[in-house]
């Protein structure tokens, strides 16, 4: 597939233009003309490169790019990571906030799909524009046992901050580090809410608001969108795909 055709089609799918966003999503380093293989990852490191070079990939899509708000000098880590591409012929596009909020391979909706909400609708806002989702469960579910689930997709384990009633029927979910969202959560009548990093200033918020947090890791809880966007690649272009794995623990 032609290079050019497959980002438009990723920028018009992913609706790039649409957020206020200090990523600079799209195409980030072209790459070859053609494209037989992508990789997708959730960080854009030199690690990640390399295992993508070694996939064979020639684009490699990553929801965390190399280039955010003001210009940035090509010199040292930065710089290696540049050339790095550049030498291997491997393509980075970037797409951060749009992969977020995606409403079919985004982050929250996908992962909220995996752990069987329903009811789905839009859920706490970025720069003004709906970023998360909240859904309720068809019958309630035990805390420990909603942990134990999230813990079994992403293979995270889920700090738990158990605030709020032990049998939860609705969840409001933004991935990766949303942890004041858990007021959001409290403010809407929500029994939980799940976000990937914890922040101490945040912690008695939860127990005072009455609304349980979960936390599954900013990295885990990210890897939903560039996998579902990996599948929507493959079923509709028929992409060779593969996902990078390289956790944080964070």
């Amino acid at each position: 597939m032609h290079r050019d055709e497959l980002v438009r089609w990723l920028d018009t799918y992913l609706d790039v233009g649409a957020y206020d966003d200090a990523s600079l999503n799209g195409l980030q380093v072209e790459g070859p003309e053609q494209v037989h293989k992508v990789a997708v990852a959730v960080d854009a490191t030199l690690a990640t490169f390399e295992q993508a070079a070694d996939m064979g990939a020639d684009l490699l899509i990553v929801h965390h790019g190399l280039f955010w708000g003001q210009p940035k000098a090509i010199v040292g880590m930065h710089a290696r990571r540049v050339r790095f591409l550049l030498e291997k012929g491997l393509g980075l596009y970037a797409a951060h906030i749009p992969l977020d909020a995606h409403k079919e391979a985004g982050n929250n909706w996908g992962l909220a799909r995996l752990l069987g909400l329903d009811d789905l609708r839009d859920f706490a806002s970025w720069k003004g524009k709906p970023i998360g989702v909240k859904g309720t469960f068809p019958t309630p579910v035990a805390l420990r046992d909603l942990a134990d689930q999230i813990e079994k997709e992403l293979g995270e384990s889920v700090l738990v901050h158990a605030g709020g009633p032990m049998e939860v029927r609705s969840l409001g979910i933004v991935t990766g580090g949303a942890a004041w969202d858990v007021v959001t959560a409290a403010e809407e009548g929500l029994d939980a809410f799940l976000t990937g990093e914890p922040k101490h200033e945040v912690f008695a918020e939860a127990f005072e608001r009455g609304v349980n947090a979960l936390f599954a890791g900013h990295y885990m809880t990210e890897t939903v969108g560039v996998n579902l966007l990996a599948r929507e690649l493959r079923e509709r272009f028929g992409l060779a795909t593969e996902f990078v794995l390289l956790p944080t623990g964070l």
